[in-house]
């Protein structure tokens, strides 16, 4: 079905005559819902076997429980910088760790006040979330 139009550019007007495909199921470009049947697929995902190789490239895991003393990365990045050492005393609110992320910096705050009696981390070591930073006693 062809429909003929009139439009204007730049003040001249001009005839255009516009075909109609839509009743062609063969161009349609949205079939109607329900039109298309396709069989569902069941999807697995492979699994590799662990090798000696693969286990020691990997990365180091969050430790599974942290301790009273102990301040965790609230989040997962990258160290950009600790801003304590062992042996230093902090208080409550202290900026100890700044963490990158999404290049964003979160700072890390002491919980309580201590002092720092070790530290698991340096600048630029990846860290996931609930991971030990450091430990305040």
């Amino acid at each position: 079905m062809e429909k003929k139009f009139r439009i204007t550019v730049e003040g001249k007007q001009y005839i255009v005559a516009v075909e109609d495909i839509s009743t062609d199921d063969a161009q349609n470009l949205y079939p109607s819902p329900g039109s298309m049947n396709v069989a569902p697929v069941a999807i697995t995902a492979p699994v590799a076997p662990a090798t000696p190789a693969a286990v020691s490239s990997a990365a180091p895991a969050a430790s599974a429980a942290a301790g009273a003393g102990d301040e965790v990365a609230p989040l997962g990045g990258v160290v950009q910088d600790v801003h304590v050492s062992v042996g230093q005393v902090v208080s409550e609110g202290d900026k100890l760790v700044s963490l990158e992320a999404m290049k964003m910096v979160t700072p890390v705050m002491a919980k309580r006040g201590g002092t720092v009696s070790s530290i698991a981390v340096k600048a630029g070591d990846p860290v996931d979330a609930g991971q030990v930073l450091l430990t305040i006693s």
